[in-house]
């Protein structure tokens, strides 16, 4: 009878601490996923994305909804979740609240860069309640999301958006555990096929590509994938690189020399 009960007891923790994890990871992003799906229009089949403020900022009631509730979730309940949910919540956080800082001044914004001063950067502003301290844009993105050994994943810097015309697109949906593989493959092919930030140009045998993989090289070359450089990451997508034969044959065999494209930072408004 005390062999059971112990092995009653034993089940009993197991199934506590799977619904506990469970509940914990089960973080609800529908107030996010809601607005973006209203306010976010993808363009160019899906390459880019235009997002109306003015809508924005007659919902800004929801949004702020949605931001106290990712506020309230304290740093240990957050260490529990699965890593994929972690990584979600941490890239709609820091899109969430780009949307805020920009709400905060529109329509009185041209760029995201005009919410700085002049001794600090809009990213470096202290304005995030988030995992129990106040937090600027710029420690979400490169003391958390970019940490070296958390997450080791480039695929970021095309799911993270600045607000700015030159920044891949914001996705309208929210970014989702069970599905977060999915939709950073999505956004980076999106990406890399809109001809106007990266393209291989036959006549000078350049591949010219967007300012972020000079910003971010390192995170290209990190051993993501099973790759070290960025000519191999780029070999990988030469697909959603290029339009011909030759030119993906040369972005394959990583021979194509690099130019980056200078970065639009005027604000991505559906006018």
């Amino acid at each position: 009878m005390k062999q059971i009960k112990f092995h009653a007891f034993v089940l009993l923790i197991i199934l506590m601490t799977i619904n506990s994890i469970a509940a914990a990871s089960n973080f609800d992003h529908s107030i996010w996923d809601g607005l973006l799906h209203k306010h976010v229009h993808m363009v160019r089949q899906g390459q880019a994305s235009e997002v109306d403020y003015h809508a924005f900022l007659k919902q800004r009631n929801k949004l702020c909804s949605y931001l106290s509730r990712l506020s309230a979730v304290s740093y240990s309940e957050f260490a529990r979740w699965p890593q994929a949910e972690r990584l979600a919540f941490l890239i709609n956080a820091y899109n969430a609240y780009t949307v805020e800082l920009i709400l905060t001044r529109y329509p009185n914004v041209d760029s995201i860069k005009e919410l700085g001063s002049l001794f600090q950067s809009p990213w470096k502003k202290e304005f995030v309640p988030l995992l129990g301290k106040m937090r600027s844009l710029d420690d979400i993105e490169h003391g958390m999301i970019r940490k070296p050994g958390d997450y080791n994943e480039p695929r970021v810097h095309f799911a993270v958006n600045c607000a700015s015309i030159g920044c891949p697109a914001l996705l309208n949906e929210a970014f989702a555990g069970g599905k977060l593989e999915d939709q950073l493959e999505t956004v980076t092919k999106a990406f890399l096929e809109d001809r106007t930030r990266n393209r291989y140009n036959a006549s000078t045998g350049r591949l010219e590509v967007s300012k972020i993989f000079d910003w971010y090289t390192q995170d290209f070359e990190s051993g993501w994938g099973g790759w070290h450089s960025l000519a191999a990451f780029f070999s990988q997508y030469a697909d959603s690189l290029t339009d011909s034969e030759q030119a993906r044959q040369v972005v394959k065999a990583e021979g194509a020399r690099v130019r980056y494209l200078d970065y639009d930072w005027s604000l991505n408004d559906r006018k």
